[in-house]
């Protein structure tokens, strides 16, 4: 047909285009055909104009039935137009409009048939729209233990015994070789996105020989281990010899009188120098009771020359017998030594640093120590150990020879991810490590990489089912732990910037089995009561979960980087024997020569090593998982407050500023943590912005400098022994030893502004919250 409707905007001024029934009943509407064509077809006869017009329900742009009459139109376009348009209208045809009752009653049962339809066919949408669109992932579900169960159950003793066995297949290879065999394990598990990262960085290797040191007295000389110098080829070249050793300690040969100053304490030092000059001198030093690095920069800056360095018999668990075995140590704060602060990447310079230390540093046996000390080969007596001292009478002239080389090899790290479904640019980072070079220090590695591959195989198999964690899960297995963790470092400060913006927590399994006498969880403060919580989860075997405590001490490995440089809050589980002395603490710096039967001797059936893989995944799925992260901002004010009591330098400034650390902190527990903790008053905007608070609560507490193997991160104590801030304590020794206040004042300002510092974020923090309530009032 030749004609259509009238856009809007073509209809006459002024005329509405609705027009009611009255006026319709009213005005008999005339119509002028043009149309010869169309009134020849057959059945035009019955065309009616009432089944042809159109009325919009509500919405100007429906293509609904509109009751407006048309009228068609003569012009050469062939549109319709409204009579009002042309005043010569002459009128052929009429016809009465519809009766208003008949009219509505047509009105009414079109819309209610078309409401009925339209209902019908949104349920049959809605039920199938759901039915095929996927159900929400399970993690979307807070403190959901199911998921996590089903999940921690996939972890089996058998499987990480399995894991480990084939790890110890691999041939001696060099580091990128081990990372390569890991990275092809992980994706053959289907973790999804795994990378190889390489770094070249500067390593102190042993010399073609061993290390010898020779008693001036009576001509003998010795290897560290305590044999004597042998000229065969095999025993020059083995391996544990030429690995018993202090990498990136000063090199060449120094003849000297043998000091004994027992573990190097302030109180050792003090004594020793008030009755000998021990410039150029050889210290005999006990490693234990504090870091190793502070003790060397004790005896450095007393002007020693020398160190031989033992573990003292009675310091070891009764099951352990290492006395006929030296080990390694390392020199190495942390990080490729020759970039120090920045990564090891392509143009990056190269600062010549070989030595760490001007002192000539060697590890040597037990046995080898009680010889020197000319003490019997028995040294228990009726159940009791004594210590080794070194007789008083007479002077021992020694001659220490150190060869190691340093050369730049390429380290590997292996890192994966498995993407967060809701906060995938928030990571939780795990971190194991492999073997660096060679298969010293035991075989703490295949256990370290068997645990998190026994994670990263129940995860992905949970994933491949539809399940996805909240937040970015990253598995990482490190190179060069043990020359200084060298490879954390070097990644970390690869990618400091979006660590630090991304990084939530950091959960470590460094050497998870030590020991099979009690577990040993160290959580930073704010994650204590959660690693406390997954304990009493995960301890329904027979494995001695009960009764341990979480403390937070420094600890071991790679999670240097995160804790005293990125400020991130730090967890790690693992098992170790009784400590037998107090001097106990930092035994775990030597790397012994442990034989491969070791760890499968401390747990035959592999159930420490699940419970370890289970308590590491618990706290896992609870940081990656929760909507709010589990950290406890007020155990961070009352780790602060409890380091001050009793504290023999504790000042008002500090006490006050504490008090008010912990109100903050109090109050931001209660008006904060809680209500987002409900799901019926939680908000995403304020869940986001509290996440934001509670993850970067440590950073306030990392000080510019600290002594060498001290933590910057002053929340972390010594030991389980001292309670002190360490730099505190470290001040005050300092003060004794140089008769000086001025260490003590700088440390005390330290810790006053970390504390403040801390106190004023809580602050801030609240005051974003209550500014944000405000405007939504």
């Amino acid at each position: 047909m030749a004609y259509h409707k009238v856009n809007a905007d073509q209809r006459a001024q002024g005329h509405s285009p609705y027009l009611d029934n009255d006026e319709l009943q009213a005005t008999a509407l005339e119509l002028e055909w043009d149309m010869e064509k169309e009134l020849e077809e057959p059945g035009f006869d019955h065309f009616r104009l009432d089944g042809a017009v159109q009325h919009h329900l509500g919405n100007s742009q429906s293509p609904d039935l509109d009751l407006e009459p048309i009228q068609p139109s003569s012009s050469p376009k062939g549109r319709f137009q409204r009579l009002q348009e042309d005043p010569d209208y002459i009128s052929h045809y009429t016809r009465q409009a519809p009766k208003s009752s008949r009219c509505r009653f047509f009105r009414i049962l079109k819309i209610f048939c078309t409401a009925l339809i339209l209902f019908i066919f949104g349920i049959v949408i809605g039920y199938y729209a759901r039915k095929k669109c996927p159900s929400p992932p399970a993690s979307q579900e807070p403190n959901n233990p199911y998921i996590y169960h089903e999940i921690l159950k996939e972890i089996k003793a058998e499987n990480i015994q399995q894991i480990y066995r084939d790890l110890l297949q691999f041939p001696r290879e060099d580091d990128v070789d081990i990372a390569m065999k890991i990275l092809v394990q992980w994706r053959s598990q289907g973790l999804e996105d795994v990378q190889l990262v390489n770094y070249s960085v500067l390593l102190d290797l042993p010399g073609s020989s061993s290390n010898t040191i020779t008693l001036k007295n009576s001509g003998e000389c010795f290897y560290p281990s305590g044999q004597q110098c042998s000229r065969d080829p095999k025993t020059l070249h083995s391996q544990d010899l030429l690995y018993s050793y202090a990498a990136y300690s000063a090199k060449g040969t120094l003849e000297a009188e043998l000091i004994d100053v027992q573990y190097g304490t302030v109180e050792d030092l003090i004594r020793i120098q008030a009755v000998t000059n021990v410039t150029k001198k050889i210290a005999l030093l006990k490693l234990g009771q504090s870091p190793l690095l502070y003790k060397l920069s004790l005896l450095e800056d007393a002007g020693f020359g020398g160190v031989l360095l033992y573990v003292d018999p009675c310091d070891l668990p009764k099951t352990t017998d290492l006395a006929d075995k030296a080990f390694m140590v390392s020199l190495n704060s942390g990080g490729d030594p020759s970039t120090p602060g920045y990564a090891s990447i392509d143009g990056s310079y190269r600062q010549n640093r070989l030595n760490l230390t001007t002192l000539l540093v060697q590890p040597i046996s037990a046995v080898l120590a009680r010889r020197l000390v000319s003490l019997p080969e028995d040294t228990v007596q009726k159940d009791r150990c004594i210590p080794l001292q070194l007789a008083a009478e007479g002077k021992k002239i020694i001659s220490l020879n150190i060869q190691s080389v340093t050369t730049y090899k390429t380290i590997s790290n292996v890192i994966g991810y498995l993407k967060g479904a809701v906060f995938p640019d928030r990571y939780v980072v795990i971190g194991s490590h492999h073997s660096s070079l060679d298969t010293y220090g035991g075989q703490g590695w295949a256990s370290s990489t068997a645990v998190i591959t026994a994670l990263v195989q129940a995860l992905t198999l949970k994933v491949k089912r539809g399940w996805r964690p909240n937040r970015t899960i990253v598995f990482c297995s490190w190179g060069g732990t043990a020359f200084g963790n060298i490879g954390s470092y070097e990644w970390a400060e690869d990618l400091k910037r979006v660590l630090q913006r991304n990084v939530v927590a950091y959960i470590s399994l460094h050497n998870p089995i030590r020991g099979n006498s009690t577990l040993h969880p160290v959580a930073s403060p704010s994650l204590q009561q959660l690693a406390a919580e997954s304990q009493s989860f995960n301890c329904e075997e027979k494995t001695r979960c009960p009764g341990s405590n979480v403390s937070s001490v420094q600890i071991q490995g790679d999670s240097d980087y995160f804790i005293n440089h990125l400020g991130v809050p730090a967890t790690q589980f693992s098992y170790e024997d009784f400590k037998t002395s107090e001097n106990s603490s930092f035994l775990s710096e030597a790397l012994f020569p442990v034989h491969a039967t070791r760890t499968e001797e401390l747990d035959p059936s592999f159930s420490l090593h699940k419970t370890i893989a289970k308590l590491t995944g618990q706290v896992t799925l609870k940081i990656a998982n929760e909507p709010v992260l589990p950290f406890n901002a007020l155990d961070i004010a009352l780790e602060v407050q409890n380091s001050l009591k009793g504290d023999e330098v504790g000042t008002p400034q500090l006490l006050a500023v504490a008090s008010r650390l912990r109100d903050t902190a109090e109050l931001f527990q209660s008006d904060e943590m809680r209500p987002a903790n409900d799901p019926k008053e939680r908000a995403p905007i304020r869940v986001r912005m509290l996440n934001d608070v509670l993850q970067s609560l440590e950073k306030s507490f990392l000080v510019h400098g600290a002594p060498p193997g001290l933590y910057r991160n002053i929340l972390y104590r010594l030991d389980e022994r001292t309670s002190q801030f360490s730099v505190l304590l470290e001040a005050l020794e300092h003060c004794k030893l140089h008769q000086s206040n001025e260490t003590i004042q700088a440390a005390l300002s330290e810790v006053l502004n970390s504390i403040n510092s801390a106190q004023v974020y809580f602050k801030a923090g609240l005051d974003v919250f209550e500014t944000t309530l405000a405007g939504k009032k």
